[in-house]
């Protein structure tokens, strides 16, 4: 007995006392324990304002020289999420309200980071993708061929795109903290049909007869949920392209996949997230996007409505215009937009995919000139392809295609990040390379069992190239579908570059149009060493890929990777999500399938690398992913090119701005009616003496702002140029005038609180001597019903 009772109290020399203490650390660490594995990451998420120059600059996207911004529909953002696993791995993803990643874009913000973080953010775990918008500043990329109608390097385009990937990273790296993600996946039908479905029916049958459809209609979503504030974010991928917006439009936007950004995290901001529980609800969502709804984006601080009545609207007769007035800098008009940084801020980026013969002009493609459904095989009219176009679901109103295909996209978005219950759980890794796809041997199997080596050509472009897409037609003579070219043009690209003959056979059956690849002044035209990446979460794993993959390549290069994952036997890979992350890390064009270079439509004739690019891309993906399977590093054998110091730019720069005689900058050129009421879905607008945008960005600032009158007789922001009612449209009345307008076109959304409001605008003006002076102006004020 007492041997028993020697045991019980006193087991290795422990008293009591030390056995009671031990016990409760068990209890202790036991009841810690879930919430550590409940939280295996820590999430954080981050955007910026990369809006860039809204004047004088060529889009980058239709290669159309005459398509020049001249204002904002709604700013342009980039936007980051970290995950990592505590004191190991973690990758960044960026999403880039821009036409594509560029090589040396993403090379200056790797120097930023290594800067400002050492080793910690590197070219191997750091993902910069584009949204493809047809509908922002060009001249950020380095090679001649996409700069060319930008008349060359555009420095601001590319400095405010730079700084705002840096500082959305930053903000992602502040707001890393515990938490959990999920993934959830479903079908987005009516978002995107294939623009190209001649080359996509030379595709195999039995490969063809695999699918339900000839595009990818599945949207893929992450969720982030923060331990402490609930939801923080999501980030989904889903393929069509960003061409609502035509090729005659001149406002900065982020097309579809932009205003898809732009109505989540409004979503989000109503309904109280990411203050709210993980899981949120649809109030609100009904009555915010609808048929006629416009979102909103300074909503929570507009007061209560008012009943308008006729002191109301006497009172709104007693503001007059301001008239023009100087301000001492534009930390005024940055303050506008930083009222609410205090806050939590929710983050939605709606990522591309395999897009590259996806199209958002869902109605399908009809001739200008007869109505009649465009040739099937070459997308012509009467032999002229610039007469066919693609018809978006609001058509002939692309503001109106935009909103419906990005609230499609919303909507789905919505519905996966409620309903999203499927944790993330396990590694995070990733894997990177450069690779020299001018060259690049690539083993293929023969008909009779065997393997063959093959290998990629030097860049080129075919003729169909210059024959654009139904989203967006070429000129002159030439059509999709040309497998010959023709002897004008070869004289032409002759006085350029004649291909050689090993190039030519390469190429074929393309005929080169521009051999890009080969030619090197004044500096490279077109990029030679690629980078591929594979960033995996758990089981959510994410090729990137710079270019846009067709429906069919994108599928092959999926699977492709998913069998190379799944053949580990450790059932680690069991389960994957594998998206596609198209138009990341740097650009080069298309890749369609070998049976669709074939045909040489458009994306045919763009894919540079010759037929086999697309068997190249598998190749060295499956190499990736077996190094990620045996947990081995990738050798880096080349390095892109930094040609920063080489590149031109001929746009001029801004000389001065002028006002007529006894007009200040800030007046009004053209106000509100006086003693005016309108109802709601009524269009205002008043006209300003302005400047051009160009003389200061207003990077996270705005040039257009809706104020209300409150109940103090004080003005409150109520909307700005990020909203998707209120849009800013500069202009001059000649090319070479120093006279410029600013016109601010205000929609009165459904949901607008009645009462007094008046529209302002803010500008920078640059003097023949002197320095940048900012200044405002406002309208008269005015009554919504």
């Amino acid at each position: 007995m007492e041997a028993s009772s020697s045991l019980r109290f006193q087991v290795s020399g422990f008293s009591l006392p030390k056995i009671w203490l031990c016990l409760f650390l068990v209890f202790v660490l036991q009841n810690c324990s879930p919430a550590l594995s409940d939280s295996p990451y820590l999430v954080g998420m981050g955007s910026y304002d990369i809006t860039g120059p809204a004047a004088d600059v060529n889009m980058m996207g239709y290669a159309n020289s005459e398509q020049i911004a001249s204002g904002i529909h709604f700013r342009l953002k980039a936007r980051a999420f970290i995950v990592a696993e505590p004191n190991d791995k973690r990758v960044v993803f960026v999403n880039l309200d821009a036409c594509m990643a560029s090589q040396i874009v993403t090379i200056k913000v790797l120097e930023r980071l290594k800067a400002r973080y050492g080793d910690l953010y590197n070219e191997n775990n750091v993902a910069i993708s584009g949204i493809h918008t047809h509908a922002g500043p060009g001249g950020y990329l380095q090679y001649v061929v996409y700069i060319v109608t930008s008349l060359g390097f555009v420095r601001q385009s590319f400095d405010v795109i730079v700084n705002g990937i840096e500082q959305c990273i930053v903000e992602a790296h502040n707001n890393l903290r515990p938490g959990k993600i999920y993934v959830n996946k479903g079908d987005l039908l009516d978002a995107g049909v294939n623009r190209s479905p001649s080359a996509y029916l030379n595709n195999p049958a039995e490969e063809r007869g695999k699918y339900k459809y000839d595009v990818d209609k599945e949207m893929t979503l992450v969720k982030f949920v923060d331990d402490e504030s609930g939801p923080v974010g999501s980030f989904n991928w889903f393929a069509t392209h960003g061409t609502s917006m035509s090729r005659t439009n001149s406002l900065i936007s982020g097309d579809n996949k932009g205003a898809a950004a732009r109505f989540m995290e409004d979503w989000a901001e109503q309904n109280g997230i990411p203050k709210q529980a993980a899981h949120g609800n649809h109030d609100g969502l009904e009555s915010l996007h609808m048929t006629s709804g416009l979102p909103r984006r300074v909503s929570s601080i507009i007061p209560e409505p008012n009943e308008i009545t006729d002191d109301l609207v006497q009172l709104a007769s007693s503001y007059e215009a301001s008239g023009g007035l100087r301000l001492s800098g534009s930390s005024i008009i940055r303050r506008i937009r930083s009222t609410q940084q205090n806050r939590p801020k929710f983050v939605s980026a709606f990522c591309q995919s395999n897009c590259g013969d996806v199209s958002p002009n869902v109605l399908g493609t009809f001739c200008i000139d007869t109505g009649l459904p465009c040739d099937f095989n070459h997308s012509t009219c009467n032999g002229k392809n610039e007469l066919c176009y693609g018809r978006g679901p609001g058509y002939p109103d692309e503001f109106e295609s935009t909103r419906i295909i990005g609230n499609r996209q919303f909507q789905k978005a919505v519905d996966l990040f409620n309903s999203a219950s499927e944790e993330i759980q396990g590694k995070v890794d990733f894997r990177h390379t450069y690779l020299d796809f001018s060259q690049l041997e690539v083993n293929i199997p023969t008909s009779t069992g065997g393997q063959q080596v093959v290998k990629t050509c030097p860049a080129a472009m075919g003729f169909a190239f210059a024959a654009g897409t139904t989203d967006g037609p070429g000129a002159f003579d030439f059509k999709q579908g040309d497998a010959k070219g023709n002897a004008f043009w070869r004289l032409v690209r002759n006085l350029l570059k004649k291909p050689g003959k090993e190039q030519v056979q390469c190429q074929a059956p393309k005929p080169i149009l521009l051999d890009t690849g080969e030619m090197k002044e004044p500096y490279d035209w077109a990029p030679a060493i690629l980078p591929i990446q594979i960033i995996r979460i758990g089981q959510l794993v994410i090729l990137c890929v710079p270019g846009e993959f067709t429906t069919m390549a994108g599928r092959r290069l999926r699977d492709a990777v998913k069998t190379v994952l799944t053949s580990d036997n450790s059932g680690e890979f069991n389960n994957i999500h594998v998206v596609l992350a198209g138009l990341t890390n740097t650009y080069s064009q298309y890749i369609t399938t070998f049976e669709e270079y074939q045909i040489q439509r458009y994306e045919g004739a763009s894919t540079l690398y010759g037929p086999h690019t697309l068997s190249a891309y598998i190749q060295e993906f499956q190499k990736l992913a077996t190094a990620m399977v045996a947990n081995k590093e990738v050798p880096i054998n080349f390095q892109p090119p930094d040609m920063l110091d080489k590149q031109i730019g001929l746009l001029p720069g801004v000389m001065f701005d002028s006002t007529p005689h006894g007009v200040k900058f800030g007046d009004v050129s053209s106000d509100v009616p006086a003693n005016s009421t309108f109802s709601k879905g009524s269009i205002v607008n008043a006209t300003f003496y302005s400047a051009c945008p160009r003389n200061d960005l207003l990077t996270d600032g705005t040039f257009a702002l809706v104020e209300k009158l409150d109940g103090s007789n004080n003005w409150v922001p109520a909307y700005d140029d990020d909203d998707w009612s209120l849009r800013f449209k500069w202009s001059r009345p000649s090319k070479l005038s120093s006279r410029s307008f600013a016109t601010l076109e205000w929609t009165i959304p459904e949901d607008a609180p009645s009462g007094v409001y008046r529209l302002r605008h803010f500008g920078a003006s640059k003097p023949l001597i002197g320095s940048i002076e900012h200044f405002t102006g406002t309208s008269r004020a005015f009554a919504v019903r």
